[in-house]
């Protein structure tokens, strides 16, 4: 049946009238909680680099369409523009369901109840009524409308086109910019991780010491030579007694580090190493030669990384311990670069990965860490994701020559762990589109790909009893936290468990 006109005319006031109605609910829902729009696309998987300034122009560009739709004059205009939008948000949609590297929440709005599918069939919708619009009004204003055909074709052609290559082009441009520039915008993918156990444990003053065979080990502080050991459900707890007479030794801080089938047990102020078999936990001999250290940690039965301070300055410096190589110990001066006084400024954690012999040292106060091979040869250093390039610390000098912080630091990064090609840095900075409310009631954990240094995604783990985490470690398939007194193990899910490299012994050179 072939439409009169009038209809034909009716038929484009109805689909324009829509179109209106839709723009302008939509640009006004924005503008009102114009916030949480923009948080939004900062979480976007295409739209994060660029939120700042898309968050304004997407509402300004509904509300001019919808001023064209209204007015007979400039009505192919706004159809055209309404049609070009509406390709742009349905190739956002094809490309967050089948390109990206994880689904966002859904829009807000008029949309907001509605599943991703359904908004890309909503869409689609849209453009064909756009696109039905456009031929009929050109019919009724062209007497020669076969003529026109092509005309009308290329136009709509061109029009799908450009949308869609402005769509990918901002895709690509923004992951190339938040893996590898990121303006301090992170990205919290859904569900990357499930709590799935907790257990009190009682007290506050365990720390991680190792993992072997689906078993995690707990050290504590203040009974140094007993550890708590259970599977990855936290279940099958036993207490272990590491056997050893300490012989009057002036043990200050003694802490145990469990690497392979061994325990080291270790206190860098005497200084002295131990290494013990974990199939009788009995110490079995000292590596002699210790150099002082204020951190280290095992990387193979001969040989430890540690850091200590050298001797002009004070400042730390790293090194390499291997109590039967010649030397026995091997310093590398250029691994900590000194910002201030060499000490507070270069304070930070000193990681190693087994799974790739990779060493990492990451800066409490600065948004830097430093990546070196198990020869404590460096390989480079890489940036977190926020803008603290400078430690914020102020030094003060006591007159015995002591140095001491003046007043409270800005801690950037204050716990880290590495697993495989991926280290987990739990960061005290708020960083763009971010609400205040996830800030107060979790710790946020950012995961780098340090193989391909690149950041790539953030995911929360909340506190317990307003308690946060004291720290956090890293295996396979489970991510543990210690909060207060209670050990808290999440699973890894696939949308982060598909991150890891997998590797087995993969040095880097």
């Amino acid at each position: 049946m072939k439409l009169n006109t009038k209809n034909k005319s009716l038929i484009v006031e109805i689909i324009s009238l829509l179109y209106i109605l839709l723009f302008i609910y939509a640009a006004i829902s924005k503008i009102l909680d114009f916030e949480n729009f923009q948080v939004q696309l900062g979480q976007s998987p295409i739209l994060s680099a660029f939120a700042s300034w898309i968050s304004w122009l997407v509402p300004i560009i509904e509300i001019i369409i919808s001023l064209l739709l209204c007015i007979p004059k400039f009505r192919n205009f706004g159809l055209f523009g309404a049609f070009s939008l509406m390709i742009m948000f349905t190739a956002y949609i094809f490309i967050v369901l089948h390109f990206s590297s994880f689904v966002p929440c859904s829009c807000g709005g008029i949309l907001e109840k509605m599943s991703w599918n359904i908004h890309l069939f909503f869409n689609v919708l849209f453009v064909f009524l756009a696109a039905a619009a456009l031929v009929f009004q050109y019919k009724n204003n062209r007497e020669t409308f076969e003529n026109d055909r092509m005309i009308l074709i290329k136009r709509i052609s061109i029009s799908i086109v450009f949308s869609s290559m402005t769509v990918i082009i901002l895709f690509l441009y923004s992951e190339n910019i938040i893996h590898n520039e990121n303006p301090f915008i992170r990205r919290y993918p859904q569900h990357p991780i499930m709590m799935t156990h907790s257990k009190d444990i009682k007290f506050n003053s365990y720390y991680f010491a190792g993992s072997i065979n689906g078993r995690i080990y707990l050290g504590n502080y203040t009974d140094p030579l007993h550890l708590l050991s259970m599977d990855n459900n936290l279940q099958n707890q036993t207490i272990i007694k590491i056997s050893f007479d300490p012989k009057k030794i002036p043990f200050k801080l003694v802490t145990i580090r469990i690497r392979g089938h061994f325990f080291y047990l270790m206190d860098g102020t005497v200084p002295v190493i131990y290494r013990g078999s974990i199939l009788d936990w009995k110490v079995r001999e000292k590596l002699n030669g210790s150099p002082y250290f204020n951190l280290a940690v095992p990387i193979d039965s001969t040989h430890i990384v540690f850091r200590s301070h050298d001797g002009k300055n004070s400042s730390h410096i790293i090194g390499l311990f291997s109590p039967n190589g010649t030397p026995k110990i091997v310093y590398n001066k250029e691994y900590l670069q000194k910002q201030i006084d060499g000490v507070f400024d270069t304070d930070g954690m000193l990681l190693y990965d087994e799974k790739s012999n990779k060493i990492v040292y990451l800066y409490y106060y600065r948004n830097e860490f430093v990546i070196s091979n198990k020869s404590v040869n460096l390989v480079r250093t890489q940036h977190t994701i926020d803008t603290n390039s400078r430690a914020k610390i102020k030094i003060a000098y006591l007159r015995n020559g002591d140095r001491t912080m003046s007043e409270p630091p800005l801690m950037i990064n204050p716990h880290s762990t590495v697993y495989d090609n991926l280290l987990f840095i739990h960061s005290k900075v708020k960083g763009k589109y971010e609400v205040d409310k996830l800030w107060e009631q979790a710790s946020i954990i950012d995961v780098y790909d340090i193989e391909k240094a690149s950041y790539l995604m953030s995911f929360a783990i909340y506190g317990i009893k307003g308690k946060k985490i004291n720290s956090f470690y890293v295996t396979e398939t489970n991510l543990y936290a210690l909060i207060g007194d209670q050990l808290v193990v999440h699973e890894f899910r696939s949308v982060l468990g598909k991150e890891f490299n997998h590797t087995q012994n993969s040095d880097l050179k």
